[in-house]
């Protein structure tokens, strides 16, 4: 294909109900969404980037201005731009993978339309539904078990609880009495150390059974993770530290993990994804298919991902209402008996809803070859 033009729309989208972790509340999403309009068609993607650089180094201004200056001109000055020739062509400007990851979906989405190819399809995908799990935010007890009651009632298939260093024995201990047969988990984003303390209090949420613990420690902690791995019977995810499959194959040779969350933003793209996913298999890690508040433009390819053979765990992927009382896509993604189904439509099979997309948009950039 030979890329026309890429367009830069910043939306501002609110949030159902505050999302609260280690790094702070979010009360709004603030998105950057991609075009592209190609010879072929168009295609969009999504930048998962927060504002701030908490989660990551990357936040939304900065992969903005990568793909402004950098990203978009590089692949305009191509002659031709497909999916897999993509990464190459993005090589020379370093880091930035969120950046990278949006714009790759873009065209992704571009060639799959032009070919009548579900995302899927390209991606591998063996099933036809998922498996659905809920992110539950830090809450005042009472709040925090109301929140997990819902959702259980709404039949999603396993919970995460976020955790912090004195927010995480005696939640995790209510919702597991509450809900002594639900799957359940913990995501600590960063937030412990191997300080006694610390390793005494993620000692202590080994009775409740629980699916894994999602990064205690720092990004950089790989050590760290394989010496904790020791110390806790309960499994060991990484999330935040698995940038790239070099980094996931050095993680699992110091035995850092025994499952790992696969965010394709993270890891620079779906085609990367799909890479660190074969590595795992090979190597029988777990995998499952993080979120990151996406519209129903990430959430599609985050569905259509979770679709590939080695996500055994019910992912982040969960319904649209879970997060946005309206989407920025006509197709809602709706829970049917804890599972989402996977789009079959050509590239990211949903359509977006331009109405919706217009109240919400703050500015839009376009940058032309």
């Amino acid at each position: 294909m030979k890329l026309e033009a890429v367009e830069l729309h910043r939306v501002a989208l609110p949030l159902v109900a505050p999302f609260r972790t280690s790094f702070g509340e979010i009360t709004e999403r603030d998105f950057l969404l991609v075009r592209v309009v190609t010879d072929a068609g168009e295609g969009w993607g999504e930048c998962v980037a927060f504002p701030e650089p908490g989660y990551s180094e990357e936040y939304v201004d900065g992969a903005h201005d990568v793909l402004q200056r950098f990203l978009a001109p590089r692949v305009l000055a191509a002659t031709n731009v497909t999916a897999d020739g993509l990464r190459a062509l993005m090589a020379p400007v370093q880091g930035h993978p969120m950046a990278k990851a949006a714009l790759e979906l873009a065209v992704l989405d571009a060639e799959l339309r032009a070919s009548g190819t579900p995302l899927g399809e390209r991606l591998g995908a063996t099933r036809t539904a998922v498996d659905c799990g809920v992110s539950v935010g830090m809450f005042p007890l009472a709040e925090l078990l109301d929140h997990v009651d819902a959702y259980v009632a709404d039949g999603y298939r396993r919970v995460k609880l976020k955790i912090q260093p004195g927010f995480d024995v005696e939640s995790v201990r209510a919702v597991r009495e509450r809900h002594p047969d639900v799957a359940l988990q913990v995501d600590a984003n960063t937030a412990y150390t191997l300080a006694d303390g610390h390793v005494q209090a993620l000692a202590a949420l080994d009775p409740f059974d629980l699916l894994l613990i999602e990064q205690p420690l720092a990004v950089d902690d790989l050590l760290g993770h394989a010496e904790l791995a020791r110390r806790v019977r309960t499994p060991i995810c990484l999330d935040e530290s698995i940038t790239s499959v070099a980094v996931a194959e050095t993680a699992i040779a110091l035995g850092a993990c025994t499952i790992v969350n696969i965010k394709a933003g993270r890891v620079g793209g779906y085609l990367e994804a799909v890479r660190l996913h074969d590595l795992c298999v090979t190597h029988g890690i777990t995998v499952w298919c993080g979120g990151m508040l996406e519209t129903g433009i990430g959430r599609a390819a985050n569905v259509a991902l979770a679709a590939l053979p080695g996500f055994t765990l019910p992912g982040d992927t969960s319904a649209s209402d879970r997060y946005y009382a309206r989407d920025v896509v006509n197709e809602p993604f709706v829970l049917d008996a804890g599972r989402l189904a996977v789009p079959t439509g050509p590239g990211l099979g949903v359509t977006i809803d331009q109405i919706r997309l217009e109240g919400i948009t703050t500015a839009v950039e376009t940058i032309r070859g």
